[in-house]
């Protein structure tokens, strides 16, 4: 079951309440009894689970990232250039 959001828009009272697709909204605030209770928009809060792009892709466990070598030193610069900092 989902859980929505809602919001008086009277006294400003919010709480989430876990409910049913086909269940009616709410109207009235548990809180003032306004008929000014709003279901809010808010993001959906899922998980991916199982195997495909996600696991496959970008979990931990794959292969260790390859290492860089140090870079040569041109001809005739001798380390002490604007290319070698400090």
């Amino acid at each position: 079951m989902p859980i929505y959001e809602y919001r008086c828009d009277s006294c400003g009272f919010q709480k989430e309440h876990l409910q049913k697709m086909s269940d009616e909204t709410l109207t009235v605030c548990p809180s003032c009894n306004a008929n000014s209770y709003q279901k809010l928009l808010s993001a959906a809060g899922f998980q991916l689970k199982g195997t495909g792009w996600y696991a496959t892709d970008f979990k931990g466990g794959g292969s260790a990232p390859a290492k860089s070598e140090p870079a040569a030193t041109p001809a005739g610069c001798g380390g002490a250039c604007a290319c070698h900092p400090g």
